[in-house]
C-alpha cells in the first residue's frame, strides 16, 4: 500500500491473516484454515505467490529514486542531472619498435607482457633507422590490462624483422563498469550541475566528466589577490582525473563571463564566435594514506577477514582495490581516526582494534585542494586471537 509515508510491502504473514479473516467473513467463524485443510494450503499457495508480485512491486517503487535504485534503473534516472554510468574501457598506449628499416607491421599485431596482450591500432613501417612508434589498445577491458613502463617486451608471433619492442611509458586507461556503490557517490556529488555560474555548478560539470574523481572550486571574492596569489575576482578549480582539454572546455562552459580562471595549467578553449581563451585550473594534490591495523578477532572472523577490512578501509578513504574504483572522502576531507576504525568493525568478527593512520592515532588534517587516497599496499593487517 502506498501512503503520505511512503510504500509499504504486504508481506507473506500480513497476506496469509488477511486471506484467513477473508475465508472466516465468507464460511463462517468454524472453518478450517490450518495449515493441512484443503482450504489453508490453497490459502498459503495463493500468499506466497502473491508475496512475490508484492515485492516486485516495491522493487519498482524504489526504483525511482537515486538512493534505493539499482542496475538499469540506477541508470535511466542519472541523466536527470547529465551524467551517464562509466563503462568498461580498454587500456591504451604507446610502443617504441626497433627492426629492420622499411619493415611494416600490420593492424592487429598482438605484443605483451607475456601475461597480458595488447594489439597495434593501426599498419607501422619502421623509418630509415629502424625505428616506429605504434599505438595499442589491451586486448580486454579493465585495471588488470594497465601495465608499467618497460614491461612490453614479447612479439606474440616472432618476425625477425623486430630486434626490440617495449613501451617507455605506462599503458593506462584501462578500467571496469562502475559499480552501483560507486555511480550513487557520483550522483551525489553532481546533482548540482544542472546550474551554471556558480561554485556547485562548476563543481557538478567537472565530476561528470570521464575519469574525474574527485574536485575541489577555491574562489577569491576579494578585488586583491589572496594570500594562494589567486587574482581578485577569480576562482581556481583543483581537478582529481580527467582530460585537460575536456576540463577546460567544460570549465568555460559553466564560469560567468568577466570572472578570471587561475591555475598553473591553461588550456586553449574556442567559443562559439571563434575568439580564443585561456582557461587555467590545477591538478588535485593527492595525499597518499598509510594504516596499519592490529586485530583481536573471534570465531566469526571470515578466512579473508583480512582482506575485507582493507576493501572497508578503502571504500571509506578512496582509492582502488581489485579493479574497482571508490571515491571515498571528497576534496579537502579530513581522514578520521574514528570513522577508520568503524570502517573496520564492519566485518564480522572483529573484536578489537589498535590502528593508526599514518603512523599516529589521532585525524589527518587535508587541505581543500588535497584528497586523501589509500591502495591495498598501504595498508597492514595483524589478526589474532
Amino acid at each position: 500500500m502506498l501512503d503520505a509515508t511512503g510504500f509499504k510491502r504486504m508481506r507473506y504473514s500480513d497476506l496469509l491473516e488477511q486471506m484467513e479473516e477473508q475465508a472466516r467473513a465468507k464460511y463462517g467463524e468454524n472453518v478450517s484454515t490450518s495449515a493441512l485443510s484443503p482450504l489453508g494450503i490453497l490459502l498459503r499457495i495463493f500468499a506466497f505467490f502473491l508475496a512475490y508480485v508484492w515485492q516486485g512491486v516495491e522493487q519498482v517503487y524504489y526504483s525511482a529514486y537515486r538512493d534505493t535504485a539499482t542496475g538499469i534503473s540506477l541508470d535511466r534516472i542519472a541523466p536527470q542531472v547529465g551524467i551517464k554510468r562509466f563503462q568498461e574501457q580498454f587500456s591504451f598506449g604507446e610502443i617504441a619498435i626497433v627492426g629492420t628499416p622499411g619493415h611494416t607491421l600490420t593492424e592487429g599485431t598482438v605484443v605483451g607482457t607475456g601475461t597480458r596482450y595488447f594489439v597495434l591500432n593501426d599498419d607501422v613501417t619502421l623509418d630509415d633507422d629502424g625505428k616506429a612508434a605504434a599505438d595499442i589498445t589491451a586486448q580486454e577491458a579493465g585495471s588488470g590490462w594497465n601495465v608499467a613502463a618497460r614491461t612490453i617486451t614479447v612479439l606474440l608471433n616472432p618476425d625477425a624483422n623486430v630486434t626490440s619492442i617495449t613501451n617507455p611509458a605506462p599503458i593506462a586507461g584501462g578500467r571496469e563498469r562502475e559499480t552501483d556503490a560507486e555511480f550513487r557517490a557520483r550522483f551525489q556529488q553532481s546533482v548540482a550541475g544542472g546550474g551554471a555560474a556558480s561554485v556547485d555548478a562548476l563543481r557538478g560539470t567537472l565530476l561528470r566528466l570521464p575519469s574525474v574523481r574527485a574536485v575541489a572550486v577555491i574562489e577569491n571574492t576579494s578585488l586583491t589577490s589572496d594570500t594562494e596569489g589567486r587574482p581578485g575576482k577569480s576562482f581556481q578549480c583543483y581537478v582529481l582525473g580527467g582530460d585537460e582539454q575536456e576540463i577546460a572546455d567544460a570549465i568555460f562552459q559553466t564560469k560567468a563571463a568577466g570572472i578570471e580562471t587561475h591555475g598553473d595549467i591553461a588550456r586553449e578553449v574556442t567559443d562559439i564566435a571563434g575568439y580564443r581563451h585561456n582557461v587555467k585550473f590545477s591538478r588535485a594534490e593527492v595525499v597518499n594514506i598509510s594504516v596499519h591495523a592490529n586485530i583481536k578477532r573471534t570465531s566469526q572472523y571470515p578466512s579473508d577477514g583480512d582482506e575485507q577490512v582493507k576493501s572497508e578501509i578503502i571504500r571509506y578513504i578512496g582509492g582502488e582495490y581489485e579493479g574497482s574504483y571508490f571515491n571515498g572522502l571528497s576534496m579537502g576531507a579530513q581522514v578520521v581516526y574514528n570513522k577508520t576504525i568503524s570502517a573496520v568493525y564492519k566485518v564480522s568478527g572483529v573484536d578489537d582494534v589498535e590502528l593508526t593512520l599514518s603512523g599516529d592515532s589521532k585525524n589527518i588534517e587535508i587541505a581543500p585542494y588535497q584528497v586523501a587516497r589509500i591502495s591495498a599496499a598501504d595498508i597492514e593487517v595483524s589478526s589474532h586471537v
